[in-house]
């Protein structure tokens, strides 16, 4: 008998890996939605009128051959000691920390906190990094992150304008920021109508601004007491903003001591690896009267529904979904695995182990500085904490290549200096290597000397709460992190069905390379040909999703879908103004979208007119030719998302196109459902002109607790001379993020996806989520309404329960979200696009078994509503209004009016392996009412178990 070799291939990451349901598992599934096959069911979803001709072309790279290539590329990456500085700095990323958080999908695969009650872990490593931040800074109240540097520069001035007493139009900017964040700040100032005035802190005239930035210390070095500049701005009615180092001001006079309002700067030092230019953590705290004015996100404390402690998110976090083109700001994205990073760095160095750090760079800077100055060398400024600027003359090429010959990069500051930086990685033998690039042999010796003024020193405690006190032993810190990350339910655990979010797999592979040196220690700003294994990697993810998309062009630069935004917004306008119709402000933004929308056409100084719904949930298109023909000729743009936000594939989105161009207009398509379309549909080809896409949704990127995103801007080939520039880089147009190209690090994730998956792979994946979402619709048709549906009853990726009905008998959304917590699940997405609903993604890359699990908890969440219904049971009393259920609640006398066995252990929950709530219910509203910040003394802990 002939031999019959299996057909089952083990290295094919795309469907053994990646994609969830089996081959057979497809094939019951189909069953159950009513078609044949796969493709019956793609043609019954997506317009044939929009569908791509051309598949999608590349092979996939098992995982061996994946990491063999990433290998070869990061090769090509030449690791330097980069003494740049310029907000950029070397650093040791305690292991314990890398392999306990940033490698752990505990950590790196959660969702934003919001449902509280599933992220109480996360919440308090977000709210050490607030404690350490204000304490640092010497501000009372401090954010749970912003993306970087230089956009958190750009939103104080935004937030300072909005609270400054003063009328004055003009911003001032010290000259001695770092160029990158004095570019964002102008970028942003431009379409809000700022004027910005760059200049010498000494001569600014108060009068003439509502505010004003510092930097301290200064890029090139200077250490300034700015206390006399805050004065002379407060009299004026404006409000003072300090760019500062968190490492310096442990011994630094802090900020607060200065009369700053408002502090920001980085957190990347703290144990974050530069990774070309992120992702990092950028901070902001500010005085306790503007906290309400304050962008992003800040965690809080109030209490559960025993009164016990519990950690959320304070209202303001979704301001932009709230309060949309009235918004301030649009940051929907924090940097929350970097803040945790830098949180736990403080608590395993603690206070001592900080100030221990900041004074060996200190005075090694001291020692390299009294060296130069001894060989005749002209080194400023007088006053320093770890950079000085050594001027070099027509020498400064020969020394920048005697330094590159010793290992090193430094600075090139205008013509005849160079700047250097020293960091934590910083030893004896980096300080000999750099004198003998001056020609100095041997080191002075180590002299515990200040080399800024006493008078400067900082006096304040700092990090003062017990949790920076603990013991350092690493079995401890170890547990510490243990009990965070299982108070947390995140992808590692369970599904995290959110519509719009796309929580699929973020596979190992993908993840590892980032953690390499080659890739993770490339300062963003070190000679470019040091760099030919990221321009490799990046040159060839632009041409994939250049194929992808059908578009010609990208900018990697935006590090958030919000951003990316904003990026492609101002793009249109630059396009607008080169060709003399800079008049064109008007944005058309269906009532649907995200509430990122119009607060970033807001941003970018559009003014937004809202275009009605139809019925069926699609744009309203005699509403959206009406308002188009209204704005005429100062229509800029209109913003849609495809497919909607309601989870169909619109049929006439090729006429809302045409309507765009036949006034002149752009069209934006958000990427935030693109995890719909890939090798499928192509929005560059259907009449779009520029998208961003959501790396962190559709290719794999994982969302960390709440970031790192990035948001990448495709183009068409007439809006590419007017993507982002970079005065690094070059481009006709300001940048809109710090580093040339965003979060450069994390773009090798989704490289990695890419190449895993092959072309055919990617195709697959997004027909499987089509398939994964119509299950669930066909398994809960009638139990629960699906709001939308396209023309042949189907949904897209993502299908939207209703759920208004039940509140005639009491039963709120909420309720559902809080019992499907007892099921062992993440809610999905509540009340958006829809208020009272919930929007139910479950991606490509979960199993028939667990959306199985996620049905049958839907379903006796359903019976209990029904019981409700039926009069059996008030709404008050059953387990839907007591959820989520925690151990507390099991052992508690059991007083309810349902056996303590439904509450606890609900169908489709685990009973060995089920998660249990740290917390019961928060309470919402206490929480914004009595905003705490900051890590409450231990004596509440005590005071709130009463």
């Amino acid at each position: 008998m002939a031999y019959t070799p299996v057909d089952y291939n083990p290295y094919d990451f795309a469907n053994r890996r990646h994609i969830g349901p089996s081959p057979a598992e497809m094939e019951e599934m189909l069953k159950v939605v009513g078609v044949k096959t796969l493709d019956e069911l793609i043609d019954q979803t997506v317009p044939a009128s929009i569908r791509q001709s051309i598949p999608l072309g590349w092979a996939p790279l098992s995982e061996h051959e994946l990491l063999a290539r990433m290998r070869a590329v990061g090769a090509r990456n030449k690791v330097m000691t980069s003494l740049i500085g310029q907000g950029y700095y070397g650093t040791v990323t305690p292991p314990a920390i890398q392999r306990n958080i940033l490698e752990n999908p505990a950590w790196y695969t959660a969702y934003t906190p919001y449902q509280p009650e599933i992220a109480q872990g996360r919440l308090e490593a977000l709210l050490n990094y607030q404690t350490m931040i204000a304490d640092l800074t010497g501000l009372p109240v401090a954010n749970a992150s912003l993306l970087d540097e230089a956009t958190a520069a750009a939103e104080a001035m935004a937030m300072a304008e909005r609270v400054a007493k003063s009328k004055a139009k003009g911003f001032f900017v010290d000259h001695g920021c770092h160029p990158q964040t004095i570019e964002v700040i102008k970028t942003r100032a431009v379409p809000l109508g700022i004027e910005v005035i760059v200049g010498d802190p000494a001569k600014m005239d108060p009068a003439q601004v509502f505010g004003a930035i510092f930097q301290y210390p200064g890029t090139y070095g200077h250490v300034t007491d700015f206390t006399k500049e805050i004065a002379a701005l407060h009299a004026a009615k404006a409000v003072a903003v300090v760019a500062t180092d968190l490492l310096a001001l442990t011994i630094l006079k802090e900020p607060g001591a200065m009369g700053a309002d408002i502090a920001i700067g980085s957190s990347q030092r703290f144990g974050v690896p530069m990774g070309y230019g992120g992702p990092h953590a950028a901070f902001m705290s500010c005085k306790d009267e503007y906290k309400r004015s304050m962008p992003g996100r800040i965690v809080g404390v109030s209490i559960d529904a025993r009164g016990n402690k519990a950690y959320r998110l304070s209202l303001q976090t979704r301001e932009q979904h709230i309060r949309r083109e009235k918004a301030t700001s649009n940051v929907c994205t924090a940097q929350a695995l970097l803040a945790v990073m830098a949180s736990f760095y403080a608590v395993f160095h603690g206070p001592k182990g900080l100030r221990a750090i900041a004074e060996r760079v200190h005075f090694l800077t001291n020692r390299l500085a009294r060296a130069l100055k001894a060989a005749g060398a002209k080194v400023s400024p007088k006053a320093f904490f770890d950079t000085i600027t050594v001027e070099v003359g027509v020498g400064q090429a020969g020394i920048l290549a005697a330094a590159r010959h010793e290992g090193l990069n430094f600075r090139k500051i205008g013509n005849d200096r160079v700047g250097i930086s020293l960091d934590e990685t910083t030893d004896e033998k980096v300080l000999i290597r750099v004198l003998r690039a001056f020609g100095i042999e041997g080191v002075p010796p180590h002299r515990a000397t200040l080399g800024f003024p006493e008078e400067m020193v900082r006096t304040s405690d700092y990090l003062t709460h017990p949790v920076f006190h603990m013991n350092r032993a690493e079995s401890e810190m170890m547990r510490y992190m243990r009990r965070l990350s299982d108070r947390d339910l995140a992808l590692d655990r369970a599904m995290i069905p959110l519509g719009s979010c796309t929580m699929k797999l973020n596979a190992a592979a993908e993840m590892m390379p980032i953690t390499w040196p080659e890739f993770g220690s490339l300062h963003p700003f070190a000679p470019a040909d040091q760099a030919a294994g990221y321009r490799e990697a990046i040159e060839d993810l632009t041409a994939k999703l250049c194929e992808v998309t059908g578009y010609d062009a990208f900018s990697m630069q935006p590090n958030s879908g919000a951003q990316g935004e904003y990026a492609g917004l101002l793009t249109i306008q630059a396009y607008h103004r080169a060709r003399g119709e800079g008049h064109r402000n008007i944005c058309l933004i269906p009532v649907s979208a995200h509430g990122t929308n119009p607060a970033s056409a807001q941003m970018a100084g559009m003014q937004v007119v809202v275009v009605k719904s139809a019925p069926n949930g699609d744009v309203d298109l005699e509403d959206f030719r009406q308002r188009a023909e209204e704005a005429g000729e100062n229509l800029a743009a209109c913003m849609i998302t495809y497919p909607s936000t309601h989870g169909v594939f619109e049929e006439t989105v090729k006429e809302i196109c045409r309507i765009t161009h036949d006034h002149g207009g752009q069209v934006y398509l958000d990427g935030a459902n693109m995890n719909a379309l890939v090798g499928l549909v192509k929005p560059g080809e259907i009449g779009s002109d520029v998208s961003h896409l959501n790396l962190h949704k559709t290719f794999a990127i994982p969302h960390g607790g709440g970031g790192p995103g990035m948001g990448p801007i495709g183009v068409k080939a007439h809006l590419a001379p007017y993507l982002p520039g970079h005065p690094e880089t070059g481009g006709a147009e300001g940048p809109v993020s710090a580093a040339p190209y965003g979060s450069a690090s994390i773009l090798l994730i989704s490289w990695a996806y890419c190449l895993m998956m092959g072309g055919e792979g990617l195709t697959q994946a997004t027909r499987v989520a089509i398939l994964n979402a119509n299950y669930i619709a066909a398994r809960l048709k009638g139990a629960y309404p699906i709001l939308f549906m396209g023309n042949k009853g189907r949904v897209a990726h993502e299908c939207i329960l209703d759920t208004r009905p039940f509140a005639e008998v009491g039963v709120t959304v909420d309720d559902i979200a809080k019992r499907l917590i007892d099921n062992g699940f993440h809610a999905p997405t509540m009340s958006w696009p829809v208020a009272g609903t919930l929007m139910v993604e479950p991606t490509e890359s979960e199993t028939k078994a667990e959306i199985d699990r996620f049905i049958t908890a839907l379903m006796a969440i359903r019976a209990e509503i029904e019981a409700v219904e039926k009069g059996e049971i008030s709404a008050e009393d059953s387990p839907l209004r007591h959820a989520p259920h925690t151990v507390e609640d099991l052992v508690a006398d059991w007083t309810r009016k349902y056996p303590r066995e439904q509450g606890c252990f609900p169908p489709g929950a685990f009973r060995v392996d089920k998660y249990w709530p740290p917390v019961g219910r928060v309470d919402n509203v206490h929480g914004d009412r009595n905003l705490i910040c900051i890590c409450p003394p231990v004596e509440s802990y005590a005071q709130a178990a009463e």
